[in-house]
């Protein structure tokens, strides 16, 4: 027999016949059975079911490891969420994607966060931090629809940054570049070594 009276007065618990007693302890709390059935096909809206079908496939297509989930949350919205990541320590340097979209059942329309971590410390550091925010945009409630709203705002996002990448190269990291050398003439760099300092390069001495 399980005591239906929990340990802590602010938890509720669910205790029930040894036939139909479920196979999580007895003192687990309502909100957690719940929420560990909302992550199986077999529990989830037809909706949300297919959802977690297509990000399935949507993950597996894009993202090499890859963790990812489709919540239905209390407040009548679908949690679409995804973390992806590739960590390359012999190379110095770490990636982390995550995104969170949340599809309003109400209203019909998709919200969602975009956060890029890449981290790179050979010598140094330099971290990339980025994050983007989509509105309210009207969707209907098609998880093919959804999900190609989705990969399309991912593609536009990785194409922004990739022309944000080339304007640094371009731009800002070349003008930190000296053009030429303080004696205003380009280095023979297959002389250098024949170089004599303050006399070659200094213009001897003084």
């Amino acid at each position: 027999m399980c005591n239906p009276t929990p340990s802590n007065p602010n938890t509720k618990t669910s205790c029930t016949s040894a036939a139909q007693r479920p196979t999580l302890p007895c003192s687990t709390p309502i909100y957690q059975i719940y929420a560990l059935k909302t992550l199986t096909h077999d529990h989830l809206s037809p909706l949300s079911a297919s959802l977690s079908k297509n990000l399935t496939t949507h993950a597996h297509e894009h993202y090499a490891n890859s963790t990812h989930a489709v919540i239905p949350t209390a407040n009548g919205t679908i949690a679409i969420q995804l973390a992806a990541y590739k960590y390359s320590p012999a190379n110095f340097w770490n990636g982390r994607l995550r995104t969170t979209y949340l599809y309003h059942l109400a209203t019909t329309t998709l919200t969602g966060t975009l956060k890029c971590d890449v981290h790179y410390y050979e010598d140094g550091n330099v971290r990339l931090l980025s994050t983007k925010t989509l509105p309210p945009t009207a969707m209907a409630a098609s998880a093919g629809e959804i999900m190609k709203a989705v990969a399309r705002v991912e593609r536009g996002w990785q194409e922004e940054l990739n022309r944000g990448f080339g304007r640094l190269s371009e731009g800002e990291f070349k003008s930190l570049r000296r053009q030429l050398p303080v004696t205003r003439q380009k280095v023979e760099w297959e002389k250098v070594t024949s170089y004599r300092a303050g006399k070659e390069i200094g213009g001897g001495r003084r």
